[in-house]
């Protein structure tokens, strides 16, 4: 039996503890192992919430700032039990939470700063708990972006922890762009003031761009055993340094990506979907629970700001109880450049699809939150189309109806690690519009299980995606049983963590 630890920021394996796609990769990969026989223990922050309800299990001291440091770690409560997976987490009163999602902090005037404190604390304090024996012994420890690579950091170059040395790291990036970069000295949140004791080797450590700063998330990739990219294209993409905005790749660190494919560490798997347990809605509920979303949203004080635009989507929503639109586009995704950026940089291209959905009577249904530009841009859309129904909220209820009732489910996102979404729309048997890139590149086929745009060129990509829509609609008008094949394949396709996992063992972990 194989002893397995996860080291992230986030695991919706235990409930609150999630704010992006990370949180479903730690919650599942660890369970497919745990089914194998094999033992796994996943630890995160507890943002001083999460370990409330804990089993105390240890107190884990250590040295930080030339001081002592005493932190806690709990066992907790998982949202389903499995034989022999463990959930855990690290308190310690400066690991705090932050705003978004009650876990990661958002400082626009020092970026990293509170994240770089209280990761630090977290990743010493599991590298103690390592070195106590609190997981017993390891054979692979699993990290997931630069929140965990500090523990790498600490295994190579503290000489507390180089009895870590003896096991197998695997390091997952999920989002490149964010790479906590912070300055090795003169700051609070400097490598140096946080580990004076470690003589510093700035040419393994640094940003390639900011050579004062070290950089979190290549010190990953450089030291990890095996470094992993979530799809194949994801991989290839990250070899390649990008051309913003044509082109999102390597964000700086292709060179080190290169190396490391270079070297036989870097591999690129699919992430997958989950089949087992769907928390389905009953179909035909979607507008009853748009207009219950809206009037909870309604009531909550944070969202005074937009009551008129809550109050105005109502309307909208109201005149399709009665007059049931013939065809629906749907898009759930956090509002930001990564996901929409072909809207806002080119609002008349969205314009012109919203006018062709009109001629089929169909309606376009967004529903996010996120940047406040993109929000700004998606109510003024609203309030000049008849036809887009901007639902600007979070409700699990809604996106459930959403995934359960639309015809083409679209997702032009610049560029994608792997992503989820359209996986659950396929589950659902719902075609996807995507841009051909990254993940999507890997589970999308054009004509076959859905549809694709691409150009080499940002003014080719708008009119591949304005041309791909339009011929997608025109199937559906034109061609019922090709429609109906293409809904049929969607259905049918399988993401699944079995076959994922099988590529973790052979490539990662080496089991």
């Amino acid at each position: 039996m194989s002893n397995f630890l996860f080291v992230a920021a986030e695991n919706d394996g235990i409930a609150d503890c999630k704010a992006g796609g990370m949180g479903d990769v730690v919650r599942d990969v660890p369970r497919e192992i745990s089914r194998r026989g094999d033992k796994v223990h996943v630890v995160v922050p507890s943002y001083s919430r999460l370990h409330k309800d804990g089993v105390f299990k240890t107190s884990l001291k250590f040295q930080l700032r030339g001081t002592s440091y005493t932190a806690e770690l709990y066992e907790v409560t998982p949202k389903k039990e499995f034989d022999n997976l463990t959930h855990y987490v690290i308190h310690h009163p400066e690991i705090e939470e932050g705003g978004i999602a009650h876990i990661y902090h958002d400082d626009p005037t020092e970026p990293f700063f509170n994240d770089f404190v209280k990761f630090m604390i977290f990743c010493t304090a599991v590298a103690e708990a390592i070195k106590m024996g609190a997981f017993g012994e390891l054979d692979v420890v699993h990290m997931h972006d630069w929140h965990s690579s500090a523990v790498l950091f600490l295994k190579t170059y503290h000489p507390a922890y180089s009895s870590l040395k003896k096991m197998r790291y695997v390091y997952s990036i999920h989002n490149l762009a964010i790479q906590g970069i912070r300055p090795f000295y003169d700051n609070f949140a400097s490598v140096h003031n946080w580990f004076p004791e470690i003589q510093l080797k700035h040419e393994e450590l640094m940003d390639w761009r900011y050579q004062d700063c070290i950089n979190l998330m290549a010190v990953g990739i450089r030291l990890a055993d095996a470094v992993h990219t979530v799809s194949p294209s994801y991989k290839e993409d990250v070899m390649m340094p990008s051309r913003r905005p044509e082109f999102v790749g390597g964000e700086s660190l292709e060179k080190d990506l290169q190396k490391a494919n270079d070297e036989g560490r870097l591999h690129g798997i699919l992430n997958a979907s989950n089949y087992n347990n769907i928390r389905e809605a009953e179909k035909g509920l979607l507008y009853r629970n748009t207009v219950k979303a809206l009037f909870r949203w309604l009531q909550d004080e944070s969202k005074k700001y937009k009551a008129d635009f809550l109050a105005h989507t109502g309307e909208k929503i109201m005149e399709f109880v009665t007059e049931r639109p013939k065809f629906i586009v749907s898009s759930v995704a956090r509002l930001t450049e990564q996901k929409f950026y072909f809207f806002k940089r080119s609002p008349e291209a969205f314009e012109k699809m919203l006018k062709r959905l009109e001629k089929i009577d169909g309606i376009f249904m967004l529903l996010g939150t996120g940047d406040p530009d993109y929000e700004q841009l998606f109510r003024d859309m609203s309030y000049k189309h008849k036809n887009f129904i901007f639902t600007n909220g979070q409700s699990e209820d809604l996106i459930d109806s959403m995934y359960l009732e639309t015809d083409l489910y679209f997702m032009p996102s610049l560029f994608e690690p792997c992503g989820i979404s359209q996986m659950l729309a396929m589950r659902n048997g719902n075609p996807c519009l995507v841009h051909h890139t990254g993940g999507l590149k890997d589970t999308v086929t054009h004509m076959k299980t859905g549809f694709a745009f691409e150009g080499k060129t940002y003014n080719a990509q708008i009119k591949s995606m304005i041309k791909r829509f339009d011929e997608a609609l025109t199937l559906w008008e034109k061609d019922k049983a090709a429609w109906k094949k293409i809904q049929s394949n969607a259905k049918k396709a399988r993401f699944t963590w079995g076959k994922s996992v099988d590529g973790y063992y052979e490539k990662l972990y080496l089991l």
